[in-house]
């Protein structure tokens, strides 16, 4: 519990999604008592109206902006207009009418496919303009990079203070298990869970495997971010992650062991790969608020596994 939180009214948008619902935990362990969750079906975003009736009835001193249209690869390639549109429009809307009614500060959660396809790794926040996205999730990463952009103007013109985090690809319980819009990990956690019940020979997997990623688990993002709300107003962009890379190939392997799936995996070559490597520098959230992830890759895993089980039994 810190001094922060007791007394500040804590709008989460997205409060009801992965990293939205490990937000509220986590504020609860920090002793926040006014936390004012932003549920879609109440508050769509995307409309200023709804917008504007969020501001109203929540009168919040903080908003974490953590709502957004995400998924994988196949995902992204399947929409990117909606990806971009919805994630700008509620980015856009959210600063303009926290600026509008003096909001004491917004927490805006961005994404490393913002960087650029071809960004030297470790990825340092000074290289985010050097170049573009990789091509299969570029509208997204535009649209959360465009929110960047206005909150930088709007620390200029308006004094507005809105901090934007970076954070490396998310995992854990509570992720999308959807083998269609679900992100690596949760695919692949399902699809060798399935296989081993099977006693299925092979998995198939999209891409060469050779593209490596860092992963950072969810409840340590969380922690992550509200560091940043309690201990961070400054206008550049802060990395939050791990600082340390594994290949999909070598995910898969490890996921494998983990599962209990003793088969093989065939590589897919004709579907892409994505950014050939993420990593991320992690020194600037050090420095300026002290966050540094505690949760390994293969810890963060079993506990993901299981959570797995668990629902799939549930259901």
């Amino acid at each position: 519990m810190t001094a922060f939180w007791p007394g500040r009214r804590v709008a989460v948008t997205g409060s009801s999604g992965f990293l939205g619902s490990h937000l509220l935990e986590a504020l609860a362990r920090r002793g926040a008592d006014t936390v004012l969750p932003v549920p879609h079906e109440q508050y769509d975003l995307v409309r200023r109206t709804d917008v504007e009736r969020m501001y109203d009835d929540l009168r919040p001193d903080l908003v974490i902006h953590a709502a957004a249209v995400v998924g994988g690869i196949a995902a992204n390639r399947a929409s990117p207009g909606e990806f971009f549109y919805r994630n700008l429009l509620m980015g856009v809307q959210l600063i303009e009418e926290g600026r509008r009614r003096g909001l004491p500060k917004l927490v805006l959660i961005g994404t490393v496919c913002s960087y650029p396809k071809f960004t030297p790794v470790p990825f340092r926040e000074e290289d985010l303009w050097n170049g573009y996205p990789e091509e299969t999730n570029a509208a997204y990463g535009l649209a959360k990079k465009a929110l960047l952009v206005q909150a930088e103007a709007y620390r200029r013109q308006y004094g507005f203070n809105a901090i934007y985090l970076l954070p490396a690809n998310l995992y854990g319980p509570r992720d999308r298990f959807d083998l269609q819009s679900g992100h690596v990990i949760p695919a692949l956690i399902r699809k060798c869970v399935e296989a081993a019940e099977r006693g299925a020979a092979h998995v198939v997997c999209w891409g060469t495997g050779s593209a490596s990623r860092e992963f950072l688990y969810v409840a340590d993002a969380a922690e992550g971010i509200l560091l940043a709300a309690e201990r961070y107003d400054g206008g550049d962009p802060v990395n939050l992650g791990t600082g340390c890379e594994i290949t999909i190939r070598d995910l898969a392997l490890k996921i494998a062991g983990l599962t209990g799936f003793r088969g093989e995996f065939l590589w897919d070559a004709s579907q892409p790969d994505g950014q050939p490597r993420r990593c991320l520098d992690v020194s600037k959230a050090r420095s300026c608020f002290g966050f540094a992830a505690r949760t390994g890759l293969d810890e963060g895993l079993r506990q993901t596994i299981a959570w797995y089980r668990e629902q799939r039994g549930a259901v």
